[in-house]
């Protein structure tokens, strides 16, 4: 498989996974918002409408924190099907971001680390495989220096 067919693959699955991950989201916004609303909109105690609230409130800040996962993985995935400059940078991160659901996070998030930190990913898009790695000597001065 070569360097292109590898950084569209870790692409889509950054981005599948950052759906899925989108959506599982928004289904239990839905879900437990609709609860919350229910409860603070009812003609019921105080007390209800104090759980209501702290649904909401809830539901508010699960949203806020899971776009922190989520969006670094649209953004990494989008730039390396576009192959975009920095798209390397913004794969590590969502690749990092999708690491920590397991299983198909895991999975997403470990082929596209292989690939960007591999000798194929560096050879991609810093062009040049080994060259970048530490305590590599310097190539020579051409004869011509001499």
């Amino acid at each position: 498989m070569t360097g292109k067919e590898q950084n569209k693959l870790a692409g889509i699955f950054l981005m599948v996974h950052g759906g899925l991950q989108a959506f599982v989201m928004l289904i239990l916004t839905l879900v437990y918002g609709g609860i919350g609303s229910a409860l603070l909109l009812g003609s019921g105690k105080e007390e209800e409408k104090f759980v209501g609230l702290a649904f909401i409130g809830v539901i508010i800040f699960l949203v806020i924190f899971s776009m922190i996962f989520v969006i670094p993985q649209f953004v990494g995935g989008w730039k390396m099907l576009k192959e975009r400059p920095n798209a390397r940078t913004w794969g590590i991160i969502g690749s990092i971001a999708s690491c920590l659901s397991f299983p198909l996070g895991t999975a997403a998030g470990v082929f596209g680390l292989v690939f960007l930190l591999g000798d194929e990913g560096k050879r991609f898009y810093l062009g040049g495989g080994d060259r970048y790695v530490l305590n590599t000597p310097p190539p020579p001065p051409p004869s011509s220096w001499q």
